[in-house]
């Protein structure tokens, strides 16, 4: 049992005994003590003051007490106004490290086939443009929200919506047809979603042309010369015959659709994200159509004068949204609506999670009420986990115009970035090149990935990739670095066969008592990290715990240190060390180097 529960189980006890008070062991929540204070652990009183007719600090020195008396674990305490500070009997510690030490599941709840179903979907590309800075955040969220989940004891589906169909599909497709002259991947030397996106952008540049003639032409607004683009009408007709089943649009679509499919398998392979279902909407939209008319028959959509079809929100504080346009066609709501019947056909869902960015929080406020309405049951608990924006230094992204940063050239940058620094710095020094390539590779996915996992995900941020691969502060290459330190020693130690368990009759100094105490936080880090939807605080977590074991590290000798038992208390602490700094970067999706 972990320190904190016994703590949290005697108050309990101590509440009932003394005071005829009925707790909840479960509502008693030990903190840390302030650094200001001594103790290691802290009881708010509060709560108790009125049913035990005490003043806090009396309340306080009462329980703190009966614990010294009663609880082992206990060796003391103080009282500073409501605060009961305990202090925790130091050679207690030995066996809450030799604990951790033992547990090779330490922090991890394994699922059982009883255990909730939690879907989580994330990436949601679409197949006319590679995947970019933005859909980097949104993967690596998805994917490590997703590790956090099965580590919080839940059973994990984890899925993407392919945008696949739609007007900015048949862009690409137009301006392939017209100016690709049977350019293939192969011919262009090209990953295919790289191409297909060349297209995307030639089609904007080849519409704003034609736009900005028939302005100068006519002498007509913007407005009204769009409307008599034939470049755009073209698309829009594709769209339409795209709809129909025409065999020769199909056949177009489907090449080009497997072109950019092998290019983003080959970038989510080196980001390091996976998935266990893939939806398409090419195949979900028609089961939206089904459900949006089904409930224009049941009075629950309207349709205009203009054939679209509507739902009326305004009962429910928000206005009316489009389902399906005058010319038949779906929009992302119907097909999202199509995708959830699907996936609750295929899966007995418990909790249903998507990853989008909060540009979208209005199209999932949406989509819950419609799904209620259409008599889902679960339509109302879905969870739209919203995430902010990425830009650069330099401003925002806009893939039309070709200015997007693209995932794979972002990848390669790091890599590079890491393989410069770590040179310079020695840290590759006498490693083997193509072992120096890995490490590299490690190095500055790692420094991307926890860059951005790092921050708080509703928040946006402003990525600079120099800044992120520093060994040095709040960096994915520090942790890895103290990782690979760690490790040194761990294999010096088995070198001269020392022992990690002998050190039952140590008394641990108060930095090896600290540092204990934040590795016994990290289950409770992992369960409130998954109730909070929140990367941020596994990585900042394993920041904070480097940070004390490098204290730790720079005052005290391991390997050196004389008295038998003592340098292997030093070394069970390295080890569990590193094996909670493996599993809370492997909760981000983040490798760690053996050595550096």
């Amino acid at each position: 049992m972990s320190i904190d529960k016994i703590v949290s189980k005697g108050v309990a006890t101590a509440l009932k005994e003394l005071y005829g008070i009925d707790e909840n062991p479960g509502n008693i929540v030990p903190q840390a003590t302030r650094k200001e204070f001594q103790g290691n652990l802290t009881i708010v009183v509060f709560p108790w003051i009125k049913k035990a007719g005490k003043s806090p600090e009396v309340l306080g020195n009462e329980i703190g007490l009966w614990l010294k008396e009663n609880e082992k674990a206990v060796k003391d305490f103080n009282v500073v106004k409501g605060f009961l500070n305990i202090v925790v009997e130091p050679r207690f510690w030995n066996n809450i490290l030799k604990n951790m030490l033992d547990d090779d599941d330490f922090g991890i709840k394994k699922p059982d086939a009883s255990s909730p179903l939690v879907m989580i979907e994330y990436s949601s590309p679409n197949t006319n443009k590679p995947l970019h800075l933005g859909h980097i955040r949104n993967n690596l969220l998805g994917y490590s929200l997703s590790e956090i989940m099965k580590a919080c004891g839940n059973n994990v589906v984890k899925t993407n919506i392919v945008n696949d169909r739609g007007i900015h599909i048949c862009k690409s497709m137009l301006a392939w047809q017209k100016w690709g002259e049977g350019m293939t991947p192969e011919s262009a030397g090209k990953k295919g979603d790289h191409l297909i996106g060349d297209f995307y952008v030639l089609f904007d540049k080849k519409y704003k042309e034609e736009v900005k003639d028939i302005m100068a032409r006519e002498g007509i607004s913007q407005e009204e010369a769009e409307k008599k683009s034939t470049l755009m009408e073209e698309a829009r007709a594709m769209l339409r015959k795209w709809e129909a089943g025409d065999s020769e649009i199909r056949s177009l679509w489907e090449t080009m659709n497997q072109w950019v499919y092998a290019g983003f398998d080959a970038t989510y392979k080196r980001m390091g994200v996976d998935f266990d279902k893939i939806y398409y909407e090419s195949q979900t939209y028609l089961e939206g159509k089904e459900k949006v008319l089904e409930g224009l028959d049941k009075g629950i959509m309207y349709r205009k004068e203009d054939g679209s079809v509507w739902a009326d929100l305004t009962n429910d504080g928000l206005d009316h949204k489009l389902l399906l346009r005058a010319d038949g066609t779906s929009v992302y709501m119907t097909q999202d609506i199509g995708t959830a019947k699907l996936r609750y056909q295929d899966y007995p869902i418990d909790k249903m999670v998507y990853v989008v960015g909060n540009e979208q929080n209005y199209h999932f406020q949406v989509l819950s009420l419609i799904l209620d309405k259409l008599g889902f049951k679960w339509g109302k608990d879905l969870v739209h986990f919203s995430y902010g924006m990425v830009e650069l230094p330099d401003g925002k992204m806009k893939s039309r115009e070709g200015t997007v940063v693209d995932a794979d050239d972002l990848m390669d940058k790091m890599v590079s970035i890491a393989k410069e620094v770590s040179s310079e710095l020695g840290k590759l020094d006498g490693i083997p090149e193509k072992e120096a390539e890995e490490i590299t590779e490690t190095v500055g996915l790692g420094a991307l990935k926890y860059f951005l996992l790092k921050v708080d995900p509703r928040k946006n941020i402003t990525f600079n990739p120099h800044e992120s691969i520093d060994f040095n502060g709040n960096t994915g290459p520090f942790i890895q670095y103290t990782y690979a330190r760690i490790r040194s020693v761990l294999r010096k130690a088995e070198e001269l066969n020392e022992k990690v368990t002998d050190f039952a009759s140590v008394t641990p100094n108060e930095k090896e008592i600290t540092l204990i105490q934040a590795l016994a936080d990290f289950p409770s880090v992992v369960q409130e990290a998954g109730k909070s939807f929140s990367p941020a605080l596994i990585a900042n977590y394993v920041y904070d715990t480097v940070k004390l074991f490098n204290q730790f590290y720079h005052d005290y000798s391991i390997l050196h240190e004389e008295d038998v038992e003592v340098r292997s208390l030093r070394l069970a602490l390295a080890k569990v060390t590193a094996d909670v700094i493996k599993k809370g970067m492997a909760l981000l999706g983040i490798k760690v180097p053996e050595r550096m």
